[in-house]
């Protein structure tokens, strides 16, 4: 589970993820560290997938958005200062390694939180209209939503 806490900027459209708490299901970990490592890793990549990295071609079918210039991963000021992650010990009941769970992949799709709660800060902002916010939420998706478009 993730829980997620956003601002937006409704002049520019920018964006910060102010807080993040994560309680992640591990089964049996074998190492905290490397755990909560890979949860933070996968939400930041998630993060990333879902407010920033907006994949662009020209009319010719060539991707615009190939280089550091140009295709916005998330960077280290973009990690909220309120990142906590907590991990869940519930024994897998499966027989497999130690009774451990995969940590990988799963916090990726964890990120939806940041994503449902730029659209919740916008319905905010918009409280009367419809939001239709796209995914990437870029700063201008999120204008665009907040004009309603």
């Amino acid at each position: 589970a993730a829980c997620t806490e956003v601002a937006i900027d409704t002049l520019t459209g920018e964006s910060r993820v102010l807080k993040v708490d994560i309680l992640h299901d591990v089964g049996t970990s074998i190492n905290p560290a490397i755990d909560i490592g890979q949860i933070e890793g996968g939400f930041v990549q998630g993060m990333g997938w879902l407010t920033t990295e907006e994949l662009v071609w020209n009319e010719q079918g060539q991707l615009t958005t190939h280089a550091p210039s140009t295709y916005k991963i998330p960077a280290t000021g973009d990690i909220p200062a309120h990142f906590k992650v907590d991990l869940w010990p519930e024994p897998n009941r499966e027989d497999n390694v130690f009774g451990s769970k995969a940590v990988g992949e799963p916090p990726f799709m964890l990120a939806i939180s940041v994503f449902e709660a730029m659209r919740d800060a916008v319905a905010q902002a918009v409280p009367l209209k419809a939001v239709q916010l796209r995914a990437p939420a870029t700063a201008e998706n999120v204008l665009a939503a907040l004009s309603g478009g």
